[in-house]
């Protein structure tokens, strides 16, 4: 299978005290960190595409450009949808979404590059 513009995932988590800015560290209020909804939005990204990775293939985050525009407090559930908006080689770009039950929390566009599993992390250890 082939990678496409308009491969498309949604996923979803209720946001939990461990979740919160004050808890990761990304500011000091018991609010939906910007980190998590970030992670979010990736997982939401790997998904889209997951199906038409070989099996030694996964993708790297190598870029974002996020705006998390509204606050959401422990409890409430939220999700993230991305989509496909371009393909260039082994370069994959994402418009990315977050919501909680109210609307959106959160937007922007993610990039992902296609890398061997392997050689990556081979090449990651390789600096120990």
């Amino acid at each position: 299978m082939e990678i496409t513009v308009g491969m498309k995932a949604e996923v979803g988590t209720l946001v939990e005290r461990e979740d919160t800015a004050k808890e990761v560290g990304s500011g000091d209020l018991l609010v939906y960190a910007t980190p998590c909804m970030v992670a979010l939005m990736e997982g939401a990204a790997c998904d889209a595409i997951a199906e038409a990775l070989g099996d030694t293939q996964t993708t790297v985050g190598i870029a974002l450009n996020i705006e998390h525009t509204s606050a959401t407090p422990v409890g409430l559930d939220v999700r993230a949808e991305a989509e496909v908006t371009a393909v260039e080689g082994k370069v994959i770009t994402f418009a990315v979404r977050a919501f909680d039950e109210v609307g959106e929390i959160g937007h922007g566009t993610h990039k992902r590059v296609i890398v061997n599993s392997q050689k990556f992390l081979e090449k990651a250890y390789a600096k120990l």
